[in-house]
């Protein structure tokens, strides 16, 4: 835990150096087109941070939710049918909360103001 700590904290400060001043990027990027970073500094990284980390928790969580209904059938095969409807409710509501975490992260990305265009 601390390793993975360590190396987001390293990743986060190796993300930040690159996040170019406004007065700059306004005159490399022209009018017409535009970068991510250039817009939103960091805040796009952190969008995409948010609904990252949302979807692999979530993909563990059903994983989890389908190892154990595999162990539940192996030891009572005659509830088979319950466990799975059971398994089908709860790794559904897992889904959606995954859903709910990009589509934050994504309104979150939309509401920020961009700085690179007058």
């Amino acid at each position: 835990m601390k390793k993975l700590f360590g190396l987001m904290l390293v990743a986060f400060a190796g993300l930040s150096v690159f996040a170019p001043d406004t007065a700059s990027a306004a005159t490399e990027i022209g009018a017409m087109g535009s970068l991510l970073l250039a817009d939103y500094g960091l805040a796009g990284v952190g969008a995409g941070l948010a609904a990252g980390l949302g979807v692999i928790g979530a993909g563990l969580g059903i994983g989890r939710i389908g190892g154990s209904a595999v162990e539940a059938i192996a030891r009572q095969p005659e509830m088979a049918g319950r466990i799975f409807i059971n398994m089908i409710l709860t790794a559904a509501l897992v889904e959606g909360v995954a859903l709910f975490a990009v589509i934050v992260g994504l309104l979150a990305l939309g509401k920020i103001p961009n700085p690179v265009t007058p």
